[in-house]
């Protein structure tokens, strides 16, 4: 594999504590798909030298939490919702998530992947080197296995780390004889297993909510993924407290998603558990809510706060980490630096990545190259900036 030196170049990346900030280094030199050495009197030789010219040196972004894989649009409640339909009226009505299952069970693979990649492009375009993907649209053993060999073939067509996760749990399916007890079943005596032994999946995740799953019923997924050696996410407390993300945090999850509703007495669990906590603006500011997510307390708790886009075709259509960084600083008071490291480390911890989200040696070469006065630029303006250059691996793809 060849080697990569990048001289003269202004390096930010978070820290040991989490905070986002500019390093005393000009060079860094990527060797082997990892970060060799970073400093600024670098002598090794390289196979490329590449004058950053005073380029901003960061490390690739990564989206924690997206359903890129999927068929449809949700424009039609798009327009309910700004008629005064709520999501849950809209889910009773058989729109959301049922709506989008439908869609994607009637798509092949090769239409998916099209779609698929199109979305995934756009993320590649504005510096995301790692991303998430769920399944969640299938609700059936063929579409889940399905979306989530889409999702893998996503991260060999365009050069994106991908992540997948297993959302078997996220809706009981459309138009099913099975109640809610007897799908769960299904969940966690056919698909889990199945998906571990094909090794299908990173992590499972349940949505937990009224319109999903009860409190004992995720309990049972968050069970037979332990069983299967898979780690466990938490779609939790998006519309209600209902105590899912303190479950999560019981089952050590690697992240609790949403959390507008989550109470701050529970905000300490996450802390002793490792649990990430990601904030997805997108879905907020689509679904016009009012009830923000306990800040403060995930502070002063120390708790990490990652930042994702939700990109989904009902409650999150942001094809655009960047814009969800501007608002989780305007909606939910996040700094610049606790935005920018919401998408690198304390994203990475969402996934639990140990060698990915920072500029250190040792780490995943995943960096890029921009023209840019400031890392806070890409925070403050919206659509403003690409790279000019990435890294994923080692690998130059831009």
């Amino acid at each position: 594999m060849s080697s990569t030196l990048i001289n003269n170049a202004r390096i930010a990346t978070a820290n040991e504590d989490g905070d986002f900030v500019h390093i005393d280094a000009t060079q860094i030199l990527l060797r082997e798909g990892k970060i060799k050495a970073i400093g600024n009197h670098i002598t090794d030789t390289a196979d490329h030298v590449v004058d950053a010219d005073q380029q901003w040196c960061l490390p690739g972004f990564i989206d924690c939490h997206t359903h890129l894989v999927y068929g449809g649009n949700r424009a039609n409640e798009f327009t309910q919702r700004l008629q005064g339909v709520n999501y849950e009226t809209i889910s009773q009505q058989g729109g959301g998530i049922k709506s989008t299952v439908r869609a994607t069970r009637a798509l092949d693979e090769d239409t998916l992947m099209l779609q698929t990649l199109r979305r995934a492009r756009r993320f590649a375009e504005e510096g995301v080197t790692t991303i998430e993907i769920k399944s969640g649209y299938g609700l059936d053993k063929e579409t889940e296995i399905r979306m989530l060999e889409v999702a893998h073939k996503v991260g060999e067509l365009t050069g994106l780390n991908v992540q997948r996760t297993f959302l078997g749990a996220h809706a009981l399916p459309p138009d099913s004889p099975m109640s809610a007890e007897e799908y769960i079943d299904f969940v966690c005596q056919t698909m889990i297993p199945y998906v571990a032994e094909h090794q299908l999946a990173d992590a499972v995740d349940v949505f937990c909510e009224r319109v999903g799953f009860n409190l004992a019923q995720t309990e049972r997924v968050f069970m037979a993924a332990k069983q299967a050696n898979l780690r466990v996410k938490g779609h939790v407390e998006q519309l209600s407290d209902s105590k899912g993300a303190a479950l999560a945090a019981k089952y050590r999850a690697l992240s609790v998603d949403h959390i507008e509703y989550l109470a701050e007495e529970d905000v300490h669990l996450l802390a002793s558990a490792g649990t990430v906590a990601v904030l997805l603006p997108g879905a907020f500011y689509y679904l016009k809510e009012k009830q923000l997510p306990p800040i403060d307390a995930l502070r002063q708790h120390r708790v990490p706060m990652a930042i994702s886009t939700d990109m989904n075709p009902g409650t999150s259509p942001i094809a655009s980490l960047l814009t969800c960084t501007n608002m989780a600083c305007i909606l939910f008071g996040l700094t610049t630096s606790e935005a920018l490291a919401g998408i690198t480390i304390h994203a990475a911890g969402a996934l639990g990545l140990a060698n990915k989200g920072r500029l250190k040696q040792g780490f995943d070469a995943d960096v890029c190259l921009w023209d840019i006065e400031s890392p806070e630029s890409l925070v403050y303006e919206i659509n403003g900036y690409r790279p000019t250059a990435i890294w994923i691996g080692g690998k130059r793809v831009l």
